[in-house]
């Protein structure tokens, strides 16, 4: 069977905040009041029309449109779908009602936030009740959509799919949003009217939550959905977009739909074996991921050519495409002047995935005729990859190999608990902070005068030490009780130490969204790793002289090292993630030979990295917990052991946070209104815990009332012996004004409630 008008090149989703972060400055000074709102969408237009008619020119023939936020794609949806929580109504300007959602106000509490299936980008979470009255919305998916088509822009509009917008989105006031699904198809039926009213040929409907595990009612749920969309008299092609995984049972399921298309993720387990059981893919347009939508290195060329050529024969038509949205990669290798040129040659950013999809389309439909020249490029980069020797360090190998499984081991938690608080001497319900303070202007203006060779590295140190020592004396002034450096020579909670480790380089504009205006440089991690010097015990060391209160130890785990960089793919994690573990090890033993009685290993991406398949997830978390005790086993049992998490479900993995064995967990919990702690009452948890306070992601200044509130919450759970108290994360993003107020405001909640 022919399907009806095929394309054959796509990606299934782009970035948004421009390849010089243009977006991100842009809504910041829109949050300050420096621009208006006809400003900031002439921006988002700017950066459309250029992404836009880059990707046409590039050679794809379907693009896809209404991707583009100035958030976070799920509060788009919420948004188009009427939403969003009854607390903005009252705001009457839609943008200022958007942001409110996203960020708060000084009266208005945030969506939560937690991170996007298995990635680092974090997603706004709906609230969806039996009051939530949906209606249709659609003004800024056809606005964009008649911007690409004057563009002359072969379109395709993108919409998050149902079934993975309510499995996403939070219950409230006793439901499950999932109960919600007959409310809201009406809306996307009328969506799809209106889409096929301005000429749109296909749609594309995200659904990642097709590649969970999906219990029997819920694959009835899907196949009633796309049957009763796909039923409509009067609608584009759809194409049901699946990536992060395999769907599994899911995909003869959908194939039964008389649907139109499906893009499936080669690049995370999708197999041709899987696409050949389905004989129904056969009257299918199959969207082929071949090119990793998620990581940065170059695609197998010949390997990728090997599975097209198979699947053609199980498919009624074939295109290639990125396995997922390239939302999760940079932009360009352009910007990357200073790179090594065997590293770079490794390497395929945004717009360099874009090349490959077109090469393996031509390829596939023409022949390699005409492409050998880049075939031949391909795989010399492969072979240069394969044989580079600092892949391979064999000293830091043989000293893994002659760890013993002491090398995870420390004293029970009782004991150790007895010995700290006879050393640190603290009191009830210690107040503290995450790490991170502001970084302000003067800090960043210092950066970019090292980098320009405007300062030398001398003076550059001596600002550093400057800014410690007024965060040291801010702390002080307040009366927390456990300080921290405040991080102020670190530009980022990965990339810092990446940048002290051999077997990673860094970026210079390697910029990816995590949330919001939030940007990452992810650093690449290509090789074996060791820890060349110390990499943090001047600072601190030097934060310790300052003060007779303890000072944190700041580290950063090996799995939020690994979630958060761009990772080899030519051994498993879990050799990689020992590694790195061995490296901070090292670290911390280090600092406790320095004086430092406290140690904080981050690991707020723990759950992060968590398969999505029920039967990887043990595995997963065995190695995981044993990387963290392997970074965290050298020291004394009288140095207390910190770990930090932050915004992600945890319920889940509760028991791995008991098995990581900290001495003090810090938890993100003020969003979620102190539910996590149920959770870790029910595993049994019986160490140290700090429940986040108060929500540091948005700019309001928490009362001492209401952190009086959720300490009091939090003591119904926790014996004050075990609790902590802390904001929910570091404060770099926040201006020094609101977290002086805030943390007076902390200290004298916890005062009062001693």
């Amino acid at each position: 069977m022919t399907v009806h008008n095929p394309f054959t090149a796509t990606v299934l989703g782009i970035p948004r905040i421009g390849p010089r972060r243009e977006l991100k400055r842009a809504t910041e000074s829109y949050w300050a009041g420096r621009i208006d709102a006809g400003e900031l969408h002439a921006v988002g237009r700017e950066l459309r029309s250029t992404q836009l008619t880059a990707l046409t020119a590039a050679g794809l023939d379907s693009v896809p449109v209404g991707t583009f936020s100035y958030y976070d794609q799920m509060l788009d949806t919420a948004e188009m779908f009427g939403a969003l929580p009854l607390r903005v109504a009252g705001i009457t300007d839609p943008l200022d009602r958007y942001f409110a959602a996203a960020r708060g106000t000084d009266e208005v509490e945030p969506l939560e936030m937690t991170k996007w299936f298995d990635t680092n980008y974090h997603y706004l979470v709906p609230e969806i009740g039996p009051g939530t009255a949906f209606a249709l919305h659609p003004d800024k998916l056809l606005g964009e959509l008649r911007e690409a088509r004057e563009l002359g822009v072969p379109v395709r509009p993108v919409v998050i799919g149902p079934l993975t917008f309510l499995t996403l989105s939070k219950g409230i006031d006793g439901i499950s949003p999932l109960d919600r699904l007959n409310d809201l198809l009406p809306h996307y039926r009328e969506l799809l009217g209106l889409l096929a009213a301005e000429g749109a040929d296909w749609v594309q409907i995200d659904e990642p939550v097709l590649v969970t595990d999906l219990t029997d009612a819920e694959l009835s749920l899907m196949r009633r959905t796309y049957a009763e969309l796909s039923g409509l008299t009067r609608r584009p092609a759809i194409l049901v977009a699946t990536y992060f995984g395999r769907p599994g049972a899911a995909l003869p399921a959908l194939a039964d739909m008389g649907i139109e298309g499906v893009a499936l993720d080669f690049a995370s387990g999708t197999t041709v074996d899987d696409v050949a059981a389905v004989p129904a893919l056969a009257d299918k347009l199959v969207v082929a991921g071949v090119v990793d939508g998620r990581n940065i290195w170059r695609t197998d060329l010949d390997g990728a050519l090997a599975s097209l050529g198979t699947l053609l024969g199980s498919t009624g038509a074939l295109a290639v495409s990125s396995s997922s949205s390239l939302l999760h990669v940079p932009y360009s290798l352009d910007h990357e002047t200073e790179l090594d040129p065997a590293l770079r040659s490794w390497l395929a950013f945004g717009a360099e995935k874009v090349g490959e999809v077109r090469l393996l389309s031509t390829a596939l439909h023409e022949g390699t005729g005409g492409i050998a020249d880049e075939l031949a490029a391909a795989r010399a980069a492969q072979a240069s990859r394969t044989a580079d020797p600092r892949l391979r360090n064999d000293a830091v190998r043989a000293r893994l190999s002659a760890l013993g499984e002491d090398a995870t081991r420390r004293a029970p938690a009782t004991e150790r608990r007895a010995l700290q608080r006879e050393r640190l001497q603290l009191p009830l319900l210690p107040t503290t902070t995450i790490g991170s303070y502001p970084q302000t202007t003067a800090i960043r203006k210092a950066r970019a005068e090292l980098r320009k060779g405007e300062i030398t590295g001398e003076q550059y140190h001596e600002r550093m030490r400057a800014e410690i020592a007024d965060v040291v004396a801010l702390q002080e002034k307040l009366g927390l009780d456990v300080l921290v450096h405040g991080e102020p020579e670190r530009n980022d909670m990965v990339q810092y130490f990446a940048e002290q480790l051999d077997g990673f380089f860094a970026t210079a504009n390697g910029w990816v969204q995590s949330y919001g205006t939030r940007c990452v440089r992810p650093p690449i991690l290509y090789g074996d790793v060791v820890r060349r010097a110390p990499m943090t015990v001047e600072w601190i060391g030097y934060a310790q002289s300052l003060t007779a209160k303890p000072v944190k130890g700041m580290l950063t785990g090996p799995v939020t090292i690994l979630a958060w960089s761009f990772v080899r793919d030519d051994q498993p994690l879990a050799d990689t993630a020992r590694q790195v573990a061995l490296a901070i090890r090292d670290e911390t033993v280090d600092l406790q030979s320095s004086g430092i009685r406290i140690v904080q290993v981050d690991e707020p991406a723990l759950r992060e990295l968590l398969p999505l398949r029920a039967q990887a997830k043990q595995a997963y978390l065995d190695w995981a917990v044993t990387a963290f005790r392997l970074a965290t086993s050298g020291v004394a049992d009288a140095t207390q052991i910190h770990t930090h998490l932050c915004y992600s479900e945890f319920g889940e993995i509760i028991g791995a946070i008991a098995d990581l064995d900290a001495d003090v967990t810090s938890i993100e919990a003020a969003r979620s209104h102190m539910e996590v702690l149920d959770d870790l009452n029910a595993a049994g948890f019986h160490l140290g815990v700090g429940p986040g306070v108060y929500d540091i992601h948005s700019p309001r200044v928490p009362s001492v009332e209401e952190i009086t509130t959720s300490l009091l919450a939090a003591l119904k759970a926790v014996p004050a012996e075990r609790l902590w108290v802390n904001p929910d994360c570091g404060l770099k993003t926040r201006g020094p004004a609101e977290v002086e107020a805030s943390l007076r405001n902390l200290v004298t909640a916890a005062q009062a409630v001693r």
